[in-house]
């Protein structure tokens, strides 16, 4: 059990700064599929079974904040559930991790209720799209939420997925007594909504010839990283501030595989967790999952893949200290879809180089203001475009180098009336992304591995955050932030 406790913490938490490992390590030996359990989990799917789950959950949850916590919003009735259907969507006012977090993985249940009965990940989408409806438009008595309806079904399918896929690399339904339980309790925290089914279906105790895992044993690599992180904001008054960062990456299946078959069959999930005063526990995370791919290339010297890519941004902070009360960066994408090139060369016999590229559409993001302040939210909603793009260049895993850029173009095109004072609205009534602005976050990486021993690692990371936003209705700002870290880092 314990080459699944790294898997199960990196998959709860999870890494920084780039989508492909610079030296991959293996944590597991690839497995194909076992026949017996493709046809164990080809059963009917049921519909109204799934549709009851998720159902089921939206009741629990709303029952909760009802009962328990004794939430406004949860004061519903019929009256409330006439005005959501009559007034529409409207955008909220909840804070950056609700919003561009919470919600996605509260999609992920929603998602997983329907995946784990054998609904793919087309079909869970719906599912998830479905629950999110169901609680915007009945189970509060707010006006139903724009935002919220785009990023917890497109959040849910990408963290879902994730999830999904990591409680059935834990899972064994050849295991028997302690060892069974165990598994079952992993499997459970990592995706939740699986467990339940199991233990509905009985497959949580069924003890079968093959271990039931619907994906076999992919090709898994797994970073762990922990040390001192510095930020500094540099405005009128430079400022900065210390504390201790930790940093988890896995990259999951062969991001050199032309032929992807389903959704996600190769991902690179990273996250960065900070112990740091007024920032943040989570600072970052993102995911990159391969919807389709195709081999363009491969010959002796250079090889070549394309495909469709599902990615999901997280970046947070707050405020260093009472030296400065500026924010070094806040920017989300929970719902972004493009193309994305993936190149390595074999020019070289003790030399590894790769490169990856990505153009993506963004349905959905978010980017800090400096004038919008408005209840808990202190950002702008947006849609646009992103890009990114690195190169990994190591030497018989010894050392290794890795220069990461990401750009995001974000559009805020639905703001408020000039002259609106923000202190003194109504926000329940403030249907509005925030102001009417165009901005541009920029963050450009640079990581160093070098070997120590074994499989252990002196990392060292700078990063350089910028923005520039355009305001109709006021002046332009350009801020710019730096962080570095120095860590030591394991290769499982």
């Amino acid at each position: 059990m314990k080459k699944f406790l790294p898997i199960l913490f990196l998959i709860l938490l999870s890494t920084n700064t780039h989508a492909q490992f610079i030296m991959r390590h293996k944590t597991t030996r690839s497995q194909p599929v076992d026949s017996l359990d493709l046809q164990y989990y080809a059963r009917e799917k049921k519909v109204w079974t799934a549709a009851t789950q998720v159902f089921g959950l939206n009741m629990s949850v709303w029952a909760f904040d009802r009962y328990v916590q004794q939430a406004d919003f949860a004061k519903i009735s019929m009256h409330s559930i006439r005005e959501n259907l009559k007034e529409g969507f409207y955008w909220d006012n909840d804070r950056l991790g609700t919003n561009m977090f919470l919600h996605p993985y509260h999609g992920n249940l929603y998602f997983n209720s329907a995946r784990s009965r054998g609904f793919n990940y087309w079909e869970s989408g719906a599912f998830a799209l479905g629950g999110s409806a169901m609680w915007e438009l009945f189970m509060e008595n707010e006006f139903p939420s724009t935002n919220d309806i785009i990023a917890t079904p497109i959040g849910g399918m990408a963290i879902g997925e994730v999830f999904h896929r990591g409680s059935d690399m834990i899972l064994d339904d050849r295991k028997r007594g302690g060892e069974r339980i165990r598994r079952e309790v992993l499997a459970g925290i990592v995706n939740p909504m699986r467990a339940l089914t199991r233990v509905i279906n009985g497959d949580a105790w069924r003890v079968r010839q093959t271990s039931g895992r619907q994906f076999g044993i992919p090709d898994v690599s797994i970073e762990v990283s922990a040390g001192i992180r510095i930020i500094e904001v540099q405005d009128e008054i430079f400022d900065k501030g210390a504390g201790l960062g930790t940093t988890f990456s896995i990259e999951y299946g062969d991001r050199y595989d032309g032929e992807n078959i389903k959704p996600f069959d190769y991902f690179t999930i990273r996250g960065s967790l900070n112990v740091q005063a007024s920032q943040p526990l989570l600072g970052q995370l993102n995911i990159i999952g391969r919807l389709w791919a195709a081999e363009l290339l491969d010959t002796k010297k250079d090889y070549f893949n394309i495909g469709i890519y599902q990615h999901f941004d997280y970046y947070d902070s707050d405020t260093i200290s009472n030296v400065s009360n500026e924010i070094p960066y806040k920017m989300a994408t929970p719902a972004a879809f493009g193309v994305g090139l993936i190149h390595k060369s074999k020019r070289f016999k003790d030399w590894d180089f790769n490169s990856y590229l990505h153009i993506n559409g963004i349905l959905l993001g978010a980017s800090l203001s400096d004038h919008y302040r408005v209840s808990e939210r202190n950002y702008n909603l947006a849609s646009g475009f992103g890009w990114k793009t690195g190169v990994n260049i190591s030497y018989k895993d010894k050392v290794g180098v890795a220069w990461i850029y990401e750009g995001y173009r974000l559009f805020t095109w639905k703001g408020y009336p000039e002259g609106t004072d923000l202190a003194t609205v109504d926000y329940d009534n403030l249907d509005a992304q925030g102001d009417n602005s165009n901005a541009t976050f920029n963050t450009t990486s640079l990581k160093i591995d070098l070997k120590l021993k074994d499989q252990w690692y002196l990392t060292a990371v700078g990063t350089y955050f910028r923005r520039s936003t355009h305001y109709r209705y006021f002046d332009d700002v350009y801020s710019k932030s730096g962080e570095g870290k120095l860590m030591l880092t394991y290769k499982f």
